[in-house]
């Protein structure tokens, strides 16, 4: 790989996983992505290298609500021998329910796909990071972490954990100048809001996000934004 930043983002096919794939490269990062759809990591590879720029682009694919898969992934990006200077956990997945209705299973999933992925990947990359006493760790928590709402179930508490992860994390990581950010959204335009009658102009859309994260990835080394909370301006959408 050539001496360009490197951004490692997981869920990266899709919605705002590809918009930050998209942002970071053109902004002349090499990249390492994954995403559990292979051909969609295809699609977004050739979309990105047709744009002619000297930075590369990897893609490795696999369920990341594995464990096994996670720290592959994790050992994967390892080999390709380059400094993780920006990580993005993006992975995730909602299920709506409640607690008291919602299917068997449904809990240990969203712990799994929302919370255990992004553990496990950054385990395995910390010890260069911190070798390297640098880099931005992004976790896409959600307004769920937040407060409880409806239909929030076994989705929410996931959220609620992967916030307690960030917290943990930014305390842990300071004294190795690693910053880490969770990032709050509300709801984004992707394809998980196709169909639902949600009038366009009421919803965020996945640049929104993006850019403050972009934004935040660029401070000097001496400042860290802690957490952002982006919401539709018209407020949440229960």
């Amino acid at each position: 790989m050539n001496e360009a930043k490197t951004a490692v983002i997981t869920g990266a096919s899709k919605g705002m996983g590809k918009t930050l794939a998209k942002k970071f490269y053109g902004a002349g990062y090499n990249l390492l992505v994954c995403a559990r759809n292979e051909t969609d990591l295809n699609a977004l590879s050739e979309e990105l290298k047709f744009s002619g720029t000297p930075n590369s682009v990897s893609y490795y694919t696999a369920d990341l609500g594995d464990k096994s898969q996670a720290i592959e992934f994790g050992n994967w990006v390892l080999k390709q021998g380059c400094k993780v200077n920006v990580l993005i956990n993006n992975a995730g997945q909602f299920l709506p329910g409640s607690i008291y209705n919602e299917k068997d299973g449904i809990f240990e999933q969203m712990l799994a796909v929302n919370l255990s992925s992004a553990y496990h990947v950054t385990r395995v990359l910390l010890p260069g990071m911190m070798l390297e006493k640098s880099g931005h760790i992004f976790n896409i928590c959600s307004i769920a972490s937040l407060n409880a709402y409806p239909n929030g179930g076994s989705y929410s508490i996931s959220k609620f954990a992967l916030m307690g992860f960030s917290k943990n994390l930014r305390e842990e990581l300071k004294p190795y100048n690693i910053k880490v950010t969770a990032v709050y959204p509300g709801a984004v335009f992707t394809a998980s809001w196709e169909g639902s009658g949600v009038e366009p102009g009421r919803i965020m859309i996945p640049s929104d996000i993006v850019e403050m994260i972009f934004s935040a990835s660029h401070l000097s080394p001496q400042a860290c934004v802690e957490e952002i909370v982006i919401r539709p301006q018209k407020g949440d959408i229960l």
